[in-house]
Parts: structure tokens; sequence; C-alpha cells
């Protein structure tokens, strides 16, 4: 099959020929139509994260199954899926505690050291990024990370589901869990940020600020439910945040993993709120905040986000149904369709910040 491989660090991807094995007994096997472009790839193809490299990259993808590994058994040739990089063992105390999102011993989805690899490339196994290796006209992958999605759902559309819908709508659901009269600040309306919006708005939040640098996002921001809107570029954004809203929000997401950004996060909080970090900062970097003045003497939270403490094979199914409903938006999220070999391209864009998804479709 062809896949788009990435060599060396802020190297090209080479659509390249590779071999795909067959499931194992607990692996499905499944026709790639459509994958999304997500920031992580870029943050992961730009910057050394120790991940071994050649790799194929990707994660958020939707296709048919087309085969099954002897022990699997919720699954079936045929069925319209959707693939995630939450990695559960289902066993653990995580799991058993409905956190998968937690597990403890997530390379219980891999192949064993030793093994035949999934994907290789003239005899040179390849990682797959994330357990999954999306950027592909095939994947390869273990069946607790695959959902099965309703087949009215458009592949460009399911795909979305797997990673970005759920970190955003997720973070706004499931880990800040929302109430209605809650205030909420999230800084950049990307991909990601614009489902923290719509979770926001789906759990009952009465004000849901919007900070971000470009115009046409600060559009869709609305769209998506902001009832107001920051231009970061022009404007204090603490100050605007806390005139808006009396002293501070209580829930702010940052959304770009920047330094300045998460401390304005951290700064635009109302006593005993909390700031959610989903954006992906680089190795090694800090963030300044004062823990007498911020933490204890107004009672601040901050808390890491991991894929919205999205629970994948309730939370997905649950937003297809209220997409096909009318009531969640992605339609707008899909900015492009591109091929594989227009990658290099869709991630040009991407650093552009001008697109909310472009997606591959096969």
């Amino acid at each position: 099959m062809q896949a788009a491989v990435i060599t060396e660090v802020k190297g090209a991807f080479d659509v390249l020929d590779i071999m795909v094995d067959n499931p194992a007994a607990h692996e499905v096997l499944i026709d790639v139509k459509a994958s999304g472009l997500c920031h992580s790839d870029l943050h992961v193809a730009s910057n050394d994260l120790g991940f071994p490299l050649p790799a194929v990259l990707g994660h958020e993808v939707a296709g048919l199954v087309v085969g099954v590994g002897s022990a699997v058994t919720a699954l079936e040739v045929g069925d319209r899926v959707v693939t995630s990089p939450v990695h559960s063992c289902g066993v653990c105390t995580g799991c058993r505690s409905g956190r998968p999102y937690q597990c403890r011993v997530p390379s219980q989805t891999s192949r064993p050291a030793g093994a035949t690899p999934r994907l290789s490339y003239e005899g040179q196994a390849l990682t797959q990024f994330i357990g999954v290796g999306g950027f592909a006209e095939q994947v390869l992958v273990h069946e607790n990370t695959v959902v099965k999605v309703p087949n009215s759902i458009p592949f460009d559309r399911a795909a979305l589901l797997g990673c970005g819908v759920v970190t955003g709508a997720g973070a706004a659901v499931n880990t800040a869990r929302i109430r209605p009269g809650d205030t909420v600040a999230v800084i950049g309306a990307g991909g990601v940020g614009l489902n923290v919006i719509q979770g926001a708005k789906l759990a009952g939040a009465t004000s849901i600020i919007a900070i971000d640098l470009q115009p046409a996002k600060l559009e869709l921001a609305s769209l998506f439910g902001a009832t107001d809107v920051i231009n970061g570029a022009d404007t204090d954004a603490v100050a605007a945040v806390q005139k808006l809203t009396g002293g501070g929000v209580t829930h702010a997401f940052e959304v770009i993993g920047l330094k300045p950004t998460t401390e304005q996060a951290v700064a635009m909080l109302e006593i005993g709120g909390t700031a959610y970090l989903i954006g992906v900062h680089k190795p090694g970097s800090t963030i300044d905040v004062t823990p007498f003045g911020d933490l204890m003497g107004k009672q601040k939270g901050i808390r890491g986000v991991a894929m919205g403490s999205s629970n994948i094979q309730l939370d997905i199914p649950m937003y297809a149904e209220l997409y096909l409903q009318g009531r969640f938006k992605l339609d707008e999220l899909v900015s492009a369709h591109i091929t594989l070999d227009q990658i290099e391209q869709g991630y040009e864009q991407l650093r552009g910040g001008a697109v909310a998804r472009n997606v591959i479709m096969f």
C-alpha cells in the first residue's frame, strides 16, 4: 500500500509503497477512506520528541474494516469505523474505573518486542504514530482503538471524531465538567479549539470567549457558539476577558501550546477557576506561576488534558449521533479535501493557521 513516511525530523513526507502485515488475534485491518491533518502530527514532524523514525504519522482515521483477527468479536468486515489514539488495555485500574484515557499499560495494544512489525519498508520496521499511522491507504490497529459509527455519517466528518472532536469537546464536557452558568475562555480557535467551544455550548456555559489572532478563525468561533471574540493581536486578552466577565472565567482552555498563552490562561481565571492545558508544548518548556498568589491565594488550578478525558467507545458514537441530529457541527470543521501526495501543501496551510482541518481522502 501507499503511505506518507517521514524519515527525519523537519524532513519531507515521502509517499512510498510499504508493506502492511496481516491482523494478529486482537487486530483490525481498515481501508482508510479519510485521514485528518492534526497539528499533533505536525508537532512530531517538526520536533524531536523521541518517536523512532522512519514513521507513518496520522491518527484521525475513518474507513471500512476489511480484516479482523481471530479474537476480535465486536467488529466485522464491512463495518464503518473510526480509530483513535486512546490506547487502553481494558483490564488495568484506570480502564476498569471508566478512565481508559488513563490506562496504566497502553503498550498492551502494541505488538510485543520481537514480533513482526505491522508496517515495514524494504524490510525495515516503520513506527506507527500513536499506534495508528493514518497517512496510509490502510491501517492495522488494536481492536480497542477502533469504534464503530453509523453508516450515514460521511467519512471525512467521521475521521475528525477520533481526535479533534473528542479532545476539544471532551475537555469541556468530561475534564472541566462545565455546568450551566459557567464562564469559559478558549485560547486558540483552530480545529480543537472550535470543539472546545461547541462542547462548552453543549454543556450550558453562558459566556464563551474565543481568543485568536486571525479574524477568519474568530468568525468560525462565533458560528460554533462563542458569545464573544477577542483578537489577541490588537487587544490585551487578559484584560478584555476580565472586563467581559467582571473578574475572570471559571474555565480557561489553552489549545496552542505556548508559554505566553498558557500564562494568559491562568491570569484570566476568576478565584477558584481552572486552566486546562490542551496544546502540545515543546519538550523542556516551562511556565511561570506564583504558587502563593495564583494557586493558594486565588485558589486557581492548572490541569493537563489528554484526549479530552474520553471513553471513546461511548463518546465517539455520542458525538456522531448528535451530528446526525443536527446538534453538533462537523461539516464546518472540514476546510478542504486533499490527496495523499498533497500532504506537504496541506501542512503548509496548517502552519499558516488558515484552516480548521484538511482531510486526506482515499
